[in-house]
Order: C-alpha cells, then structure tokens, then sequence
C-alpha cells in the first residue's frame, strides 16, 4: 500500500519503519523543522558561554521498553552504548530510599523493599503485603480506582517515597487522580515481566540521536520519504485513495494513499478530523466526528524540566529522587555530567507541572539550595504544557481505528498504558500490524 504517516514523533515513526519493513511505500508528513515530537534535542548555552544540547524533556526508559528497544535496535542505534542501566533505584539526597540488587526479576523487588533505608519493618510489611495481593488478583483492579484508593492500606513513608513519586513519573498524574488500574500495568510488566524490567534506562545521548533521527535515516536509505516542515491541515477522501491537504507538502499534496495514519498530538488530530468531518461521505463522517469529540474529550498534563549549572555541582548519583511539595515541586534530579553531558549541568523535573515558567525556575533553584545544598544558574526551563494526557480512572482514549483507511497512533490512543514512549511506540506498530491484516479498509 501507499501510506501517509502524519507526525515524525516516536509513535509515527515506529509506524513508518514497520510500513517500510513491510513493503509499503511511506511518506511521513512532520510539520516541525526536525523528528521527534515531544523527545527531540534543542540547542541552549551554558551560562559561561558553552554550547550544549539539551533535550525537550528529560527522559527515561526501563528495562520492559521491549519494542522501544527492539525499534532502536533496528533502526542501528545500540541501547548497550546509547543508555546507562542501572537496578531500579529511587534514593533521596541523604541517602534513604529504595534500592534494587541486581537478582532476577522479580527477587530484585523483594530484595529492594527488604533493604530499603529508612523504612521501617512496618513500612516494609504493608508493600509486601499489599504487593502479594495485588499478584494473586493479576496486577487488575476495578476501573474506577485511583493509585491513592488502591494504595490506601500502604504506610504514609511507603506511600509518599515510592508510590507517589512512581505514579507521577510513570503516569504524569497525582496519585489521587491517577488511574490504579493502568497504575497496576505497569507495576506488573516492570516488576513480573521481562528479566530486568525494572531497571532504569538513562540516555545518556540527546533524544533525537537517540531513536528519531536514526529512523527518519533508516526510511530515507530504504526509499521512504520523510518532509519536515510539511504541515498537514485536513484530508479528503478522492475514490479509493486519501489526498492530503496543508502547507509544505509539495508533490507529495498530488498523491493518493491507501491509508492514512494520524501519529500527531490528540488535539491536532481532533482538529483536523473536525473540518474534515461533516464534507465526509455519510458512512464516514460520524465515525470519524465521534472519534474527534472523543480525542477533544482528554485531558493534560504538563511536565517541566529545568537545566541548572554551576562549575562544581554534581550528584552522589546520576538520578535522585527528591521530596516534593508545593514549594518544591521537582520530583527528580538528573546530572547530565554523569550521562555524557558537560559537567555541573543538572536536570529538574517536574511532572504534573503546575504554574508558569518563571515560577516553576525559581521555585526549583531555591529546592536545589534547600535539599542539594547547591546555588545553581539557570540554563534552560521547557515546559510541555500537554506533555501527556491525564491518566484518571475510566478514562476512554480514542480507538486505534478512525474510519476505513485513517488509523491514529500515539501514547494517547487506546491501550493498556500511560503516555509513555513506549506506549507511543506500540501503538504505531499496533496500527501497521492492523493494516498488513486487512483489519482497516481501505
């Protein structure tokens, strides 16, 4: 088939590369000036005039990113020499927290929980049992529970240096809103799935070289197309094929395609789809209207990262947790030094940001001198402000299937889990793997 991938995020070109590998012939339409979406590099400077790239957040894998792995691979990027693995960890500044040993899944978790500092023997007994039960009933619980229901009979430490700063990395949502039963999904495929699951993946590269733009390299050397700075605005359907209509598209606005695969934000989908909506065909036009008011339906969070330098600062480890709160609000701190980058540079995150840009900076400098002990400069604030939708319990995604020929992708889409970049990337090969099976007509 001829196919029309809209969006060079991770999602998107997880679809292409499983398109190409297929036989189809790919045309990949990204409307910014490089690959990525929202994990791509950017270019900054340090305050003492040092050129540095930086990234559009600062991310991490784990251990059960199977396909993201397996994709890298592919595409000719080594995760043994482009990402830092270390046993899941999440210790604090001063040195308590959780440590996994490197035993085999899942002795790792037990061997973690058992020696965690600062906990006590109580703290200890109510995750393991509540860890027990959550097995025997499958890692599933009932919808309509959130993280903070499902977690109610945890230790407020357990609760407050575990749960909660695991729910909002993963999740992006507070616990007491987040969903228990996606909560549960991930738990499950970390803890109890592949050997090594659990453990952390830093890149210890920028984001782009990471996997974007190996895989728009990989299209080109096998004759797929990948425009950047072709914006696609709508679509109409011209007999069998889809023609696409926008900005910067060139030749490739005269084609025909057999299928279209949406692999671009929510919100841009949505509205793309809403003006194509009504001029549909009738048996068209209400699957598609309905799956828009569905995508519009979402809600976001944002995820802020502040870079912060100074010569001399560097962390006891590459990644430490830290206490959040109101008046604090990063969860974790990276030292970019410790992961190929220039020394002194560290990364903040805030996930479930709230506030602006301006704020979240200062709020996190002074954090940095309250719990680091360091007077850091800053360097760089990104806030995404729709980094990923709100995780809540019931939550209808929009479905992986449009209408007969448009199939969406993207850590949004219906699924088993979070918006991560791994759920991003499945859902892109989800949807070639439901074209190649003649599941979509054309």
């Amino acid at each position: 088939m001829n196919i029309a991938v809209v969006g060079a995020g991770w999602a998107g070109l997880a679809a292409a590369v499983n398109a190409t590998q297929a036989g189809h012939t790919t045309t990949v339409f990204e409307a910014a000036e490089t690959v990525g979406g929202r994990a791509r590099a950017l270019k900054a400077t340090l305050p003492d005039g040092t050129p540095v790239i930086l990234d559009n957040g600062q991310h991490i894998l784990i251990g059960a990113y199977s396909d993201t792995l397996a994709l890298m691979r592919q595409v000719g990027v080594a995760p043994e020499q482009t990402l830092l693995d270390l046993p899941m960890r999440l210790p604090f500044p001063d040195g308590l927290g959780i440590r996994f040993p490197k035993w085999p899944t899942p002795l790792d978790a037990l061997g973690g929980i058992l020696g965690a500092r600062g906990w006590s023997l109580v703290d200890k007994w109510s995750l393991l049992r509540a860890a027990a039960s959550w097995q025997r009933q499958g890692f599933v619980c009932d919808d309509a529970l959130s993280v903070a229901a499902l977690c109610r009979s945890l230790t407020p430490r357990i609760l407050a240096e575990l749960i909660e700063p695991l729910c909002v990395s993963a999740l992006n949502t507070p616990a007491d809103q987040a969903s228990g039963r996606v909560f549960l999904r991930v738990l499950r495929d970390a803890l109890f799935g592949v050997a090594g699951g659990s453990h952390l993946l830093l890149p210890t590269t920028d984001l782009s070289a990471l996997l974007p733009q190996a895989a728009a390299d990989w299209l080109q050397q096998r004759g797929a197309q990948v425009l950047c700075k072709a914006r696609v605005e709508g679509l109409q359907r011209c007999g069998t094929q889809w023609q696409l209509a926008g900005t910067g598209l060139g030749p490739a606005a005269d084609k025909g395609f057999d299928a279209v695969i949406w692999a671009t934000s929510a919100s841009n989908a949505a509205q793309a789809l809403m003006k194509y909506g009504p001029d549909a065909p009738e048996n068209i036009s209400k699957a598609v209207l309905s799956w828009a008011q569905t995508a519009q339906a979402l809600q976001f969070e944002a995820i802020a990262t502040v870079y912060a330098w100074s010569a001399n600062a560097h962390l006891s480890q590459p990644m430490l947790a830290l206490r959040s709160s109101a008046t604090y609000p990063a969860q974790f701190v990276f030292d970019r030094a410790a992961l190929g980058g220039p020394r002194g540079l560290l990364a903040f995150v805030v996930s479930a940001a709230q506030g602006d840009r301006a704020t979240l900076q200062a709020q996190v400098l002074a954090q940095a001198k309250a719990q680091l002990g360091l007077d850091l400069l800053p360097v760089l604030t990104v806030v995404e402000k729709r980094a990923t939708f709100a995780c809540t319990p019931g939550l209808q995604r929009p479905a992986q299937h449009i209408a007969p020929g448009i199939l969406a992708c993207g850590d949004y889409v219906e699924g088993p889990y979070p918006a991560t970049l791994e759920g991003a990337v499945r859902s892109g090969i989800a949807a070639i793997q439901a074209l190649s099976l003649g599941a979509v007509g054309a």
